[in-house]
């Protein structure tokens, strides 16, 4: 079989990867990019898993499907490219992270420096056509991803799950079926249609940091490059 990740993922979902449902959905895929403009690049749909081996995860942050803007969406949810400007959901996460821990709005959206502390920034769905959001709604990344999460509530050593919005809070089943050890924080979503209803106030950063402290993990730096 051809190697998808280049880490511990590889071995993780190996078995997911043979499924008949699985091998549909990258004809489905390739046959997307091939008739319209996908996004993120092919070479960026895994990213997230390649920044951050399954063995690493401290936290996992529940996004729906990638930005449908040129060059926002590079595989991981919330972030985009250095450069571009900020998508609405992302500005709102700014401004929660001033108000909880002070760190200043950053010139750059991009969280790979989140990643690269174990924030796993996973989209329910991976992949968008162009201007059309959740154009790639059920075409076989919800089992995909559904089994990610699984394989992430099985595993030992806890994880903080951050469930935005109702779509994100639907998975709170698979976790807690699955490992009644983790971290469930639940708010609704950051988009500027749901920001107010309590995502606002609701201080993610310092809970999951104080969490982390508890079990004796080391805190995420949260803090982005300053304006």
């Amino acid at each position: 079989m051809k190697k998808v990740f280049e880490n511990d993922w590889q071995e993780i979902l190996a078995e997911e990867l043979e499924k008949p449902y699985y091998q549909q959905l990258r004809k489905t895929v390739a046959q997307e990019y091939n008739l319209h403009t996908v996004y993120p690049a092919k070479e960026d749909i895994m990213n997230v898993f390649n920044t951050v081996s399954y063995k690493d995860v401290k936290v996992v942050i529940l996004g729906q499907d990638p930005y449908h803007g040129p060059g926002q969406a590079h595989g991981m949810c919330f972030s985009v490219r250095k450069g571009v400007p900020h998508p609405p959901s992302l500005r709102n996460i700014f401004v929660e992270l001033q108000n909880d821990l002070g760190c200043p709005t950053p010139k750059d959206g991009y969280l790979m420096k989140w990643a690269q502390q174990g924030v796993f920034l996973l989209n329910t769905v991976l992949t968008v056509r162009k201007g059309e959001a959740n154009s790639h709604k059920g075409i076989g990344w919800e089992q995909f991803t559904d089994a990610v999460i699984e394989k992430l509530a099985r595993r030992h050593d806890p994880i903080i799950f951050v469930l935005w919005g109702k779509p994100a809070q639907t998975k709170q089943t698979i976790i807690k079926q699955n490992g009644s050890h983790h971290i469930i924080l639940q708010a609704p979503h950051p988009s500027p249609l749901s920001a107010h209803r309590g995502f606002f106030g609701s201080k993610p950063f310092s809970k999951i940091n104080d969490q982390l402290k508890q079990w004796g993990k080391e805190p995420i730096d949260w803090c982005l490059d300053e304006q």
